[in-house]
């Protein structure tokens, strides 16, 4: 089994920290290009798509935190809330851009699309699925809502089946990247209803075995 050092425990909220500055880095590059002209011809819609690519990515990484440990014996669960609130961050980015940018805060434009585009409607939906996880992504409310909050943060894998099919409706062809993204997301969804057999075959593996008896 893979085996990583582990970082001693002092420097695990800066190792957050840091996560949540590098995270951040692209939304400030691709701003930065937008500003600048950096981005094409149309610069406003290649920043919208950019940002949405990584909303997916850090859903996926969301995702693949739990078979990480799992299969690989990678515990990286401390940095899960972190990718979670940025995916979100993200989504925020990304639909606060087509608000602002792409339709200048044109309301009526807005709830049009939704209504009339069903990969809009999608990302609407999914935005608003994440914003009671981003809410309760908290110590206090994990222990308020105890199980509630479990079976609450696993929208996250609706978000991400939703997500995948906004991108492939967004793009309207399916080429590497895009697909890259979305055989991810199907890998990882298809991995929870493995997830406990798998547990229970490993658990067997490594119990060592009963001595024989002698009669």
């Amino acid at each position: 089994m893979l085996s990583i050092p582990a970082l001693p425990r002092r420097y695990h909220a800066a190792s957050i920290w840091a996560l949540y500055v590098v995270g951040l880095c692209p939304a400030a590059w691709y701003f930065y290009q937008a500003a600048t002209g950096g981005l094409g011809f149309n610069p406003v819609k290649t920043f919208e798509h950019l940002i949405g690519i990584w909303a997916l990515r850090f859903i996926i990484l969301t995702l693949a935190v739990t078979p990480l440990r799992d299969i690989l014996g990678i515990n990286w669960i401390r940095y899960r809330r972190a990718l979670g609130l940025l995916a979100f961050y993200y989504v925020v980015f990304h639909f606060s851009v087509y608000l602002l940018l792409d339709l200048q805060l044109n309301f009526g434009a807005v709830g049009s699309d939704i209504v009339r585009r069903p990969y809009i409607t999608i990302g609407f939906a999914c935005l608003l699925l994440l914003i009671p996880l981003a809410v309760t992504s908290n110590n206090w409310s994990i222990r308020k809502l105890g199980q509630t909050w479990v079976k609450m943060h696993k929208l996250i894998y609706l978000v991400a089946l939703g997500g995948a099919l906004h991108y492939v409706l967004a793009v309207k062809s399916v080429t590497l990247v895009p697909f890259i993204h979305i055989a991810a997301i199907g890998l990882l969804l298809a991995y929870r209803p493995l997830r406990k057999p798998f547990l229970n075959w490993k658990r067997g593996k490594t119990r060592p075995a009963r001595p024989a008896t002698t009669t």
